[in-house]
């Protein structure tokens, strides 16, 4: 798999490795999953509810694939396969957990990569403010901007695992970034336009790609 990119279709390469996978073979199944788990790690963080454990959703998707990867019908679809694996457990987790109001997040050492001196410990407060307030955001929204800022896919590769236009992906992330800059990730227009006309300039707060890059564990 050297020199091939993490992010490019499922043809050829992509394919012979399902295939092999789907025949039973642990190396592919290992090199599918250590290609794709963090832009599903990144689905994950979309749509789970931000009290459920990321490592726990993420081992739970990988046992689903291994043992249902032989069902699979088309090679080609694998992703969109995997992506509906993750989207079911996020959702389950929500449906099974306990409720915390739309954007609370956990502690800070819940947040993946917590280390024991301060410049980590500000670095965990600095994600776990960008992710109060993405979490926020509406669910369509959501998605595309964090596998941008995150994984650094491209507009098409993030139009075809989400299976709309390339414009809409390019619409999508420009409105969830205006709405985190102008500090109405809940998508209020009203408030925003009231803020404007009494000439107020909210301040810009940090880059959303720079803090959650570091989200994927």
């Amino acid at each position: 798999m050297s020199g091939v990119s993490e992010f490019v279709s499922d043809a050829p390469t992509g394919e012979v490795l399902v295939a092999a996978a789907k025949a039973g073979d642990p190396d592919a199944m290992r090199a599918l999953w250590e290609r794709d788990r963090r832009w599903i790690a990144a689905v994950l963080l979309a749509h789970k509810p931000s009290f459920e454990d990321l490592e726990d959703l993420l081992q739970e998707v990988a046992v689903t694939f291994v043992s249902r990867i032989d069902t699979l019908r088309d090679e080609s679809s694998f992703r969109a396969w995997l992506r509906t694996i993750a989207l079911n457990a996020a959702r389950a987790a929500g449906r099974n957990g306990k409720y915390r109001p739309r954007g609370e997040l956990p502690p800070h050492d819940h947040l993946p990569g917590r280390g024991g001196d301060e410049h980590r410990l500000a670095m965990n407060e600095q994600l776990g403010d960008m992710l109060h307030r993405v979490a926020q955001l509406p669910e369509a929204y959501r998605e595309p901007l964090l596998l941008r800022a995150m994984r650094g896919m491209r507009s098409r590769e993030i139009a075809a695992l989400l299976d709309i236009p390339p414009p809409t992906v390019d619409t999508r992330i420009a409105r969830a970034r205006r709405m985190l800059r102008e500090g109405r990730p809940d998508g209020d227009e009203s408030a925003d336009t009231k803020r404007r006309g009494a000439g107020h300039r909210p301040a810009a707060p940090p880059s959303a790609n720079s803090a959650l890059k570091r989200a994927t564990p």
